[in-house]
C-alpha cells in the first residue's frame, strides 16, 4: 500500500520561490508536457511535473532535500514546450537555489550573496582589507624584509633584474595573499564538507521514501566509485547536450569548466613552485605553465562573454534573475583582470598592473569565499546528484 502523506504547505517557500524566478509556477495545470519533453529525466520517476507539484502545494523539505532538482540543467526544453507558459526550467533553478542556501552555513551570509542590496558590502569589505595589504606592503617593505631575514625566510617573492622589473608581488606582499586565501579555502571547503554531508543523508532519505532507491542504508564507497564513473558523462557534458536548447550553452560551459581545471592545476604548480621549490614568478612567458595560464584565461573570458550574449539573446524566453548575473559578471571580471594584469605588466605599465591586479585579487575573492551560496555551488552539488543517481542506477 502506498505511504500517507500530509501535506503542509509552505506559503513562504511558495512565495521564495517565485520571488526568485519562478513567479510562473501557479500557470502551471499538470499536463505533464515538461516530463514527456525531457530527455534526461529517469524513466522511473520523470522530472520537472511532480517538482511543479511539490512547489505548488509548497512542500519545501520535499524539494529542497531531493536531488532530482539537481539533475535538471535548465536547457529550457520543458519552458519551450510549456502549452502554458509555466516554464519549469525557471521554478527548478529558483528551487535550486532557496537548496544551495538552506544548506550553506553560516546562513545569513548565503542570504547576503542573493540580494542585490548587499553586494556594495560584499565588494566593499574585500576591496579595503586588499587596499590595506597593498599599503602595508608598499610602506613597510623594508622592516618587513629584515624581520624575515631574521628567520631566514624571503618577504620579496619576486624575481630581481631587467628582465622581470614589475612583478605584483612588490605591491601585494605574497604572504599577505597567500594569508588571505588559504583560510578562505578551507572556510569554503568547511562549509561545502557539512553543506554536502547532510544534503547526501538527506536525498537517500527522500530516495527511500519515494521508492527510488532499495538501499536502505548508504554506502559511502559505492557512492565514490559511482562519481568516478559519472565523471566522464560531466567532462563531456553528455546529460548537458541531450537537450536541444542546450546545443548553443554546451561550448561556452565546456570552455568555463576546462578553464577553471586548468587555473586550478596552475596554481597549485605555482604554489608549490613558490614555497616548495623556492622558485618565485612572474616566469617567462614560454613555459608550459604560462601557455596553460594564458590559454586558460582567454577560455574564461571567451567562455563566460559567450554565456552572458547567451543570456541577452535569450531575454524574452529565458528568465535572468541576480543570481546569474552576479556569477556571470565575477567568473568574466575574473579572466578579464587577469589577462590585462599580465599585459599592463608586459608592457611596462607599472601601476596600472598594480591597480588591475588590484580588482582582480577582489574579483578571486567574490568568486571563491561565496562559492558555497551563490548559483556557482551547483558544480558541487549538482555532481553530487548525479553520482547518487548513478549509485542508486537510475535510468
Amino acid at each position: 500500500m502506498t505511504e500517507k502523506y500530509l501535506a503542509q504547505p509552505d506559503l513562504d517557500f511558495i512565495a521564495q520561490v517565485r520571488g526568485l524566478g519562478g513567479e510562473t509556477l501557479k500557470k502551471c495545470y499538470q499536463c505533464a508536457t515538461c516530463s514527456v519533453a525531457c530527455p534526461i529525466a529517469p524513466e522511473g520517476s520523470p522530472f520537472p511535473r511532480k517538482e511543479m507539484i511539490a512547489a505548488s502545494w509548497g512542500l519545501k523539505d520535499k524539494l529542497v532535500q531531493s536531488g532530482d532538482i539537481w539533475l535538471c540543467h535548465q536547457c529550457g526544453d520543458c519552458s519551450d514546450l510549456c502549452p502554458r507558459g509555466a516554464a519549469p526550467g525557471d521554478v527548478l533553478s529558483a528551487i535550486r537555489s532557496i537548496a544551495i542556501t538552506e544548506y550553506a552555513r553560516p546562513k545569513c551570509l548565503a542570504k547576503a550573496v542573493n540580494d542585490p542590496k548587499k553586494l556594495p558590502y560584499l565588494i566593499g569589505i574585500p576591496a579595503i582589507w586588499f587596499a590595506l595589504l597593498a599599503l602595508i606592503t608598499m610602506t613597510a617593505g623594508e622592516t618587513m624584509t629584515k624581520i624575515f631575514d631574521v628567520f631566514g625566510i624571503a618577504w620579496s617573492h619576486a624575481h630581481e633584474g631587467a628582465e622581470h622589473v614589475i612583478a605584483q608581488a612588490d605591491f601585494f606582499s605574497t604572504w599577505f595573499v597567500d594569508l588571505t586565501f588559504v583560510p578562505t579555502a578551507t572556510f569554503v571547503v568547511i562549509v561545502f564538507f557539512l553543506g554536502l554531508k547532510r544534503f547526501i543523508t538527506d536525498i537517500h532519505q527522500n530516495a527511500v521514501l519515494e521508492g527510488k532507491t532499495d538501499k536502505a542504508s548508504l554506502d559511502y564507497k559505492e557512492l565514490f566509485q559511482a562519481l568516478i564513473r559519472i565523471l566522464p558523462t560531466v567532462l563531456k557534458h553528455e546529460k548537458f547536450t541531450e537537450c536541444d536548447s542546450n546545443k548553443d550553452r554546451a561550448t561556452p560551459h565546456m570552455m568555463v569548466l576546462y578553464s577553471f581545471i586548468g587555473l586550478f592545476i596552475v596554481t597549485s604548480i605555482g604554489f608549490a613552485l613558490l614555497y616548495v621549490f623556492q622558485s618565485p614568478g612572474p616566469y617567462s612567458q614560454l613555459t608550459p605553465l604560462k601557455w596553460l595560464a594564458n590559454i586558460s584565461a582567454v577560455a574564461l573570458v571567451i567562455g563566460s562573454g559567450l554565456m552572458i550574449k547567451n543570456r541577452f539573446d535569450k531575454k524574452d524566453d529565458q528568465l535572468t534573475t541576480y543570481k546569474d548575473w552576479f556569477i556571470l559578471v565575477i567568473v568574466f571580471v575574473l579572466g578579464l583582470t587577469g589577462l590585462l594584469t599580465e599585459m599592463a605588466r608586459l608592457a611596462h605599465m607599472e601601476y596600472v598592473s598594480y591597480f588591475i591586479y588590484y580588482l582582480h585579487l577582489i574579483a578571486i575573492f567574490q568568486l571563491f569565499a561565496f562559492l558555497p551560496f551563490s548559483k556557482m555551488a551547483h558544480l558541487v552539488y549538482r555532481l553530487t546528484a548525479m553520482a547518487y543517481a548513478e549509485y542508486g542506477n537510475r535510468k
